[in-house]
């Protein structure tokens, strides 16, 4: 298999930065979405655990399709950013590191909850007993403690982000330089005749990607499972 080509590079490094930006950005949701899930009990817990994962449940396209409607410069959001701030998401990078974030919140939520419901809250307990307050419980001991679940969420949110296709282009169409991801470069080729090689290569990039990002978050997984099954048989 030849060398990448410029142009492959710069497909690579923009999904890249893509799924970095989405990550980063929708971590602050998704942490605390998972926290209010695990901790909280309130009417309507089940719509809101049923509307945080409707982006696996429904269609790409239509994700796509409903944040065409809200971001579009005469849509309820879009006009407001553009009035006010002059951004507009659509046919941009941006709008497509917002997708992937849309598409991503479900499994880190998921991987979130999971680690925080590991927690031992007697040890959290201990420490406001002993006349730390809630801010520093959860620094010192909450966060901590969930930390793994966290970087886990993140690695699955990255690999999601990496393979997201139907709500980008259906949002931000297929931009070359600006929205053309990995999956929808792949798209874009094997609607061209001898560009077999480039889909090979593009594809074997994303499978190696989401191959070491699913087994570091397996790995950590497991790491959690296993402390929770540790904290169990020594309590």
């Amino acid at each position: 298999m030849t060398s990448l080509s410029p142009e492959e590079w710069m497909i690579i490094s923009l999904s890249l930065r893509i799924s970095i930006v989405a990550v980063l950005a929708v971590l602050p949701a998704a942490f605390a979405l998972a926290w209010i899930l695990a901790r909280w009990q309130f009417p309507g817990k089940l719509l809101l655990d049923a509307a945080v994962h409707l982006p696996l449940v429904v269609p790409p396209v239509v994700t796509g399709w409903a944040l065409l409607l809200l971001f579009a410069k005469n849509g309820p959001i879009g006009s407001w950013l553009f009035d006010w701030f002059g951004i507009s998401l659509l046919f941009r990078w941006t709008g497509a590191a917002l997708a992937a974030a849309i598409m991503a919140l479900p499994l880190m939520v998921r991987a979130l909850r999971l680690s925080i419901e590991a927690i031992d809250r007697r040890l959290e307990q201990a420490a406001l007993t002993l006349g730390a307050s809630p801010a520093r419980t959860f620094l010192t001991i909450s966060l901590p403690l969930a930390f793994p679940g966290l970087v886990a969420g993140m690695i699955l949110g990255f690999a999601r982000c990496m393979g997201e296709f139907g709500a980008t282009i259906s949002f931000v169409s297929n931009i070359p330089g600006e929205t053309q991801t990995i999956p929808i470069a792949i798209y874009a080729a094997m609607q061209s005749p001898g560009s077999e090689m480039l889909v090979a290569r593009l594809a074997l990039i994303s499978i190696l990607l989401s191959l070491g990002a699913l087994i570091a978050a397996e790995f950590l997984n497991r790491k959690i499972t296993g402390r929770k099954l540790d904290d169990g048989t020594r309590h």
